[in-house]
C-alpha cells in the first residue's frame, strides 16, 4: 500500500457547514481507518476511541489496515485489534485491508498464505451478526448466502432510508497479479463482490432509498479509470459500480483509505461520455503517520444533506 499524500482536493467542498445531527431523521457517523500501525500508535488510536465515545454517533466504520505493513500477520495480534475495537461505545464495523491479508505473504509479514489469514480475520472480527463494539448493531451479512457462504466481511446495514454496504477490496492491487493462487482468490472474491454490490442496488431502488454508501479499503484510482493501461484489480469494480451509480439515479458516496490522507470530492468520470458523474462522492480517511477521524453527518431536513468533516487527531492547539 502506499502513503502517498493526495491534495486535498476539494477538502471543504462539503464542509462548510457544522456537521452536528439536528433535524429529524439526522444522524452522524465516522470514518477512521490505517491505523494503528505500531505500539505508539496503538496508544494514540486508544484515546482517539475514548474521545469518539463522547461524540454523537449512530457508528464508527474502520476502512481497513489494522496492522503495520511490515508487522507479523499473528493471532495474537488480531485478537489484540479485535478487542481494541470493541472498547468502543459506538458500533464498529471493520472493512478489512491490504495489511490486514493480502500483504501477509511478505517474509517481515511471516510469509503466510493470504487466504489463511483472511479466514482468520472472518474468524475474529465477524464471528457473529452483529457489528464490533459496546453497543453492537445487526447486520446482514453475504455469508447467509449459501454461494457465498465464506463471505463474512461483506456487511449491509440501514439507518432510516440510508443503505449501507461493505466491500473487501483491499490495496496491493486488490490481490491480482502476485500468484495464480492470489489470482483465483481475486476472481472468486470479486464475484462475490459483484453480486452483493448489485443486490444492494437492487434493494436501494426497490425501497426507495435516499442513498447509498458504499464501502472499502482500495483507493481504486479513480481518476485512471477507464485509461489505466496496467493490469488493474480495479477496473472491474469501477466498471460496475459506475454502471450501479449511473442507474441508480440518486446521490452515492463511496468511502475508502489507503492513501492515508483526508480527501472528499467527485473524481468519478462516466465512460461512455466523459463528464463527471455527479451523483458519487469519494470520501478518503485518514491514515498513519497523521491520525485522524471524518465525521460524516446525513441530514435529510437540510440542502446539504450531506457534510463531511475532517478531524485530526490529536487535535490542533488553539493559538
Amino acid at each position: 500500500m502506499t502513503r502517498r499524500l493526495l491534495p486535498l482536493l476539494f477538502a471543504g467542498l462539503l464542509a462548510a457547514a457544522p456537521a452536528r445531527a439536528e433535524n429529524p431523521g439526522a444522524f452522524s457517523f465516522a470514518v477512521i481507518g490505517d491505523a494503528p500501525y505500531n505500539f505508539l500508535e496503538e496508544i494514540l488510536f486508544r484515546n482517539l476511541l475514548a474521545s469518539l465515545d463522547r461524540e454523537p454517533l449512530a457508528f464508527i466504520v474502520h476502512v481497513g489496515d489494522i496492522k503495520g505493513g511490515s508487522s507479523l500477520c499473528l493471532d495474537e495480534l488480531y485478537q489484540e485489534r479485535r478487542e481494541l475495537l470493541d472498547e468502543s461505545a459506538h458500533p464498529v464495523v471493520f472493512v478489512p485491508g491490504d495489511n490486514d491479508w493480502t500483504d501477509c505473504h511478505r517474509e517481515s509479514n511471516g510469509a503466510y498464505d493470504p487466504r489463511e489469514r483472511l479466514d482468520m480475520l472472518r474468524i475474529v472480527f465477524y464471528p457473529s451478526e452483529k457489528s464490533l463494539g459496546k453497543q453492537a448493531m445487526a447486520l446482514e451479512r453475504q455469508s447467509a448466502v449459501t454461494r457465498f457462504s465464506d463471505y463474512r466481511e461483506n456487511q449491509r446495514w440501514r439507518v432510516g432510508p440510508y443503505r449501507f454496504v461493505t466491500l473487501n477490496i483491499p490495496g496491493s492491487n486488490n490481490n491480482l497479479g502476485r500468484s495464480a493462487d492470489g489470482d483465483a482468490e481475486h476472481h472468486a472474491r470479486m464475484s462475490a463482490n459483484r453480486a452483493w454490490l448489485a443486490e444492494t442496488f437492487r434493494l436501494a431502488k426497490t425501497e426507495g432509498a435516499a442513498a447509498v454508501f458504499v464501502m472499502f479499503h482500495a483507493n481504486p484510482r479513480f481518476e485512471r479509470f477507464p485509461m489505466e493501461r496496467r493490469p488493474s484489480g480495479y477496473r472491474d469494480f469501477l466498471a460496475r459500480l459506475e454502471d450501479e451509480v449511473r442507474n441508480f439515479g440518486g446521490p452515492v458516496v463511496a468511502i475508502h483509505g489507503d492513501f492515508h490522507a483526508f480527501l472528499t470530492d467527485r473524481p468519478f468520470r462516466d465512460r461512455h461520455i466523459g463528464a463527471v458523474l455527479e451523483n458519487l462522492t469519494r470520501i478518503q480517511s485518514y491514515g498513519t503517520p497523521a491520525l485522524g477521524w471524518v465525521r460524516v453527518t446525513v441530514d435529510p431536513g437540510s440542502p446539504d444533506w450531506l457534510r463531511v468533516e475532517g478531524n485530526p487527531f490529536p487535535p490542533p492547539r488553539s493559538q
